[in-house]
């Protein structure tokens, strides 16, 4: 259990809403659909309805700084079964990139890659106390694309399981384009956090709201780097938010929306 996972959940009630697409860039086809993910009827691109509303609102921020930039929505809401399978998927990957069989995997290089894995991805859970951060509404996937269209080239992909991922991971480079690459990813930082967001501290691109990773950082006012380490401990302040949310209600929706 990640040090986050302990911070109490007191569901909020609030709807999930669609994503108001038209409003945004958004990554298509839905890269987690197309590798067969099973979302069956539902869509990822629904958030908690507060979770909406900021993300518009850190458009507004990120437009404010660049204008004609947009968010471009990589992913949203997803629920248990397909946070397992894209676990699953990415383990796969890793193997096959060690030159190892996935399917048959020692108990002992198992646990290497699996740690590996979540060092990005949540712990599929249904437990209501520990629910993925996607699971429950409050977390949003996305890059830049400018006032032309173009996707901006954050210095890493979306889901690469390495340090390239880490937000700050160019920020003491001395290399021009690194240094692109880490203004990129701190003017998606501001624009987000300056809508209420917390950042994941392994993924420049997964930012939430009201969820347990976001309540642990605003309650102890410590960096998203040191908050998904093991053994950190921090002192909760008095008065402090708890999560907002707990793993979403299925929503009704059409396979259209996918």
């Amino acid at each position: 259990m990640k040090p986050y996972q302990t911070v109490p959940i007191e569901e909020c009630g609030e709807a999930l809403i669609p994503i108001p697409l038209a409003d945004f860039a958004v990554v298509t086809p839905h890269p987690y659909v197309q590798l067969g993910a099973p979302y069956g009827v539902l869509s990822p691109y629904f958030l908690r309805q507060s979770v909406v509303q900021k993300l518009t609102q850190a458009q507004a921020h990120l437009q404010a700084e660049r204008p004609g930039w947009q968010l471009q929505i990589f992913d949203a809401y997803r629920p248990v079964p397909v946070q397992q399978f894209m676990v699953d998927y990415t383990l796969a990957q890793l193997a096959q990139a060690a030159g190892l069989d996935p399917h048959y995997l020692t108990a002992a290089e198992r646990i290497v890659l699996k740690e590996k894995v979540l060092q990005f991805w949540a712990m599929p859970s249904a437990n209501p106390n520990t629910p993925p951060p996607h699971s429950t509404g409050a977390a949003v996937d996305l890059t830049l694309v400018d006032a032309a269209g173009h996707s901006v080239n954050m210095g890493s992909a979306i889901d690469e399981i390495s340090p390239r991922s880490y937000p700050h991971h160019f920020e003491n480079s001395t290399d021009a384009q690194a240094q692109q690459y880490q203004y990129h990813r701190t003017l998606l930082t501001r624009a987000m956090t300056a809508a209420g967001f917390c950042q994941h501290p392994h993924e420049w691109w997964h930012f939430s709201y009201g969820d347990q990773l976001w309540a642990w950082i605003t309650n102890n006012q410590i960096s998203p780097e040191t908050a998904g380490q093991r053994g950190t401990r921090a002192i909760p302040l008095e008065g402090c938010a708890i999560a907002r949310y707990a793993e979403s209600p299925l929503p009704h929706l059409l396979s259209s929306q996918l």
